[in-house]
Formats: C-alpha cells, structure tokens, sequence
C-alpha cells in the first residue's frame, strides 16, 4: 500500500444537496493528504454520479440510515436488520484491508461509529443536524457521540450550542465552505438556459421538500407579496425527502386553491442551480425548524442575492440582519412579505445588500477557510500527516 491509511465515509443518502456537496470537498482533501478513500452511500442518486465522476470509488449498501418514518415496532425491526448487513459490509472491508478511519457524515448514520468503538478504530462523526425531537433519539444520539474519543465536528456555533449540553467533549466548529466560481462566473443568456421567463420579478426558494424547510411558509409568502408585485414568480426547487412524497400533494393543492398557478413553478430537482439564482431578485429560505448552516444560503450570497431567512439555526451566523439581507421570525408570513415586497420594490437596495453578502461570504465562508481547517483537524488526529 501506497497511501497513509484507508479512509471510509459513510453517508445518509444520495442527493446532491448542502451535506453531500460539503463532503465531496472533505473526500477530496483527505485524498490530498494521501489517504485511500471508499464512500457508501445507501442507495443510487445523482451524489454517485457526481461522486464517480471526480474519481471516487463508491460502494452501494443500506446503511440502516435513521428516519422519523422507522419509528414504529416494524419499522425499529427493519433498522436493526439493516445495521446488522451494514457492520457485517463493513467487518468485512475491514478484514480485506485495516480501516483507518470511519467518517460518519451526519447523525443519521450510527453503524460506523459502533462499529468503530468495538473494533477499536479511529472514528469521526460530522454534524449536520439540530435535532431537538423526539427526546430518546437525542438522548441516544448523544450517548453514541460520547462514546467515541474524538471530538466531533460541526457545522456551525448553532450545532454546538444545541449538542454542548449533552456532550462530555467540546465540539469542533467548522464551517462549510464550498467552490463559488460557478456562483461568480458570468452567465450567458440564464434565462435560456435554465428555460425561466423574463420579464418578472423572481423571488427564489431551493431545499429538499421536508416539513423542517418551511416550503409552505414560502406559499402563503408568494400569496401575500403578488397582492402588491402581481408580476412576482416564485420559485420553488428541490424534490421531497424520502418518505415526505405526501408534501408534494399537499404544496399543489395550496397552489390551486389559492390561485397561484400563475405566480408559482415547482422546479423539482434542477442542477443549474447557479443558472436559477442568476435570474432571481430575492433568495428565500424560511425554515421552521433549526437549518443547521444552509449551504445554499451561501450560493445565494455568492450569487449577490439578498436572502430573506429564519433567524434559527445557522442562517443567524450566515446572514447579517439589515446589511445582507433579513432575519424573520420562524412562520412569520407577514414579515416576511413585508421584506420581499420591500426588496422588490427597491431594486437598489437588492443589489447592495446582494454585494455586501457576496463579500461576506468570501471573507468569512470561503473554501480555503474550510479546507485548512478540516486539514488542521486531520492533522490533530494524525500527527504524522503533516509534511
């Protein structure tokens, strides 16, 4: 063996939204520092294709990943089934070849660090959530975090205020940073690209359809601001999480109920994520529970959009209230009409805030940042990574 170690990163699904994009960036700088990789993910989706295309190899295998939808008797059983074949894939990798280290990316996943801890191998755990509900799923949360000797990382203060409490070790902060040349880039002809109307104001919404995004809240925005901005287009982007299909149904009878046919499309799932963002006045993201540090609160910033989000979570730490953008009560459809009309109405002040957001996240959120930190991290745990 050529390398420093054998690395294997396991991960809860296989999209390509703010989690998945973040660890590719974290594969790849361990593979800079000379360790062999292997990622599992538990099922097929756009992240392997992604993923396969940089050159990473990937193992398809279910994790026994962690949803809300599992907890019931038959549920709870079809988990520790799946766990079982899981630490059963991975005792056998590790026979093939001495893992040096698990890297479980995100909460839902728990087999690696079980795993880790009985074998006595090198475990990190990469937090992505605030997870407040139900109590006995954060209270065995936070004893499998205890249980592994290394400090963990998370992805903002908000994530480290929410878990200090229950940990016996101090949490490692480390905030996401991502490549923001395609944010930066002068897009031709968007509008033809991403096949969006010209001529309206575009107020724009992207994250995976989940009860915790606040779609609905961004709905009953739509139907308040086109009162005052008839010309006004929401967008809406992301497809639903696994298990959430129902809320599909749900955002389209609301639509037609309240005569927004007109002034809503629900994109689904769209790549051209920089394409829709050059065409969009105003960003949107009015989570109603805890959004642990939207990574694409970051691409709207890049993209010079004032952002309109919840002042929960991580967008507290992202977004500067009343220079970049504004923070809004969780659910407060009236203040946050008020904003966007506000911007709308002040194409001037739109384009300043977008500015000042676009230097904010250069200063402070940049990959450099995040990649030094996370080699400087590797390198606390691995004294003899360093050159």
């Amino acid at each position: 063996m050529n390398h420093k170690g054998r690395v294997i990163f396991l991960h809860s699904n296989s999209d390509l939204y703010g989690s998945s994009k973040i660890l590719i960036y974290v594969i790849e700088i361990f593979q800079k520092m000379g360790y062999s990789t292997l990622l599992v993910l538990p099922g097929e989706g756009p992240f392997r294709v992604e993923v396969e295309k940089r050159g990473i190899e990937v193992a398809i295998v279910n994790l026994g990943i962690l949803r809300r939808k599992y907890f019931n008797p038959l549920g709870i059983l079809d988990r520790g089934r799946k766990f079982l074949k899981a630490y059963k894939f991975l005792h056998k990798l590790n026979k093939e070849e001495p893992i040096t280290l698990l890297y479980s990316n995100t909460l839902a996943v728990i087999v690696g660090a079980i795993f880790a801890k009985r074998n006595k191998i090198t475990h990190i755990w990469h937090i992505h959530e605030i997870i407040k509900s139900p109590r006995f799923l954060v209270r065995f949360l936070a004893r499998q975090i205890n249980g592994i000797e290394r400090r963990p990382i998370v992805v903002s203060d908000s994530v480290a205020k929410h878990w200090e409490n229950l940990l016996d070790i101090q949490p490692e902060v480390i905030y996401n940073g991502i490549d923001y040349k395609p944010f930066l880039a002068e897009i031709e002809s968007p509008f033809e690209k991403s096949g969006l109307p010209k001529g309206r104001k575009i107020v724009t919404m992207v994250g995976r359809i989940n009860p915790g995004k606040g779609q609905m809240s961004f709905l009953k925005m739509a139907r308040e601001v086109i009162k005052e901005h008839p010309d006004a287009l929401f967008l809406l982007v992301g497809d639903p999480f696994p298990g959430y299909e129902n809320l599909l149904e749900e955002i389209g009878t609301f639509i037609q109920d309240n005569g927004l046919g007109k002034h809503v499309l629900d994109l689904g799932y769209r790549s051209d994520i920089p394409e829709i963002l050059d065409c969009t006045q105003v960003f949107v993201l009015p989570s109603v529970m805890p959004d642990s540090f939207p990574t694409v609160v970051l691409e709207a910033m890049a993209s010079a959009l004032p952002v309109v989000a919840t002042r929960s979570g991580g967008a507290v730490e992202m977004v500067d209230d009343g220079n970049t953008g504004y923070l809004i009560g969780i659910d407060d459809v009236h203040t946050g009409s008020q904003k966007i009309n506000l911007l709308l109405k002040d194409p001037e002040l739109a384009r300043e805030m977008g500015k000042k957001g676009r230097d904010r996240v250069l200063s402070n959120f940049s990959y450099g940042q995040f990649a030094q930190k996370m080699e400087d991290y590797i390198c606390q745990i691995f004294p003899e990574t360093k050159n």
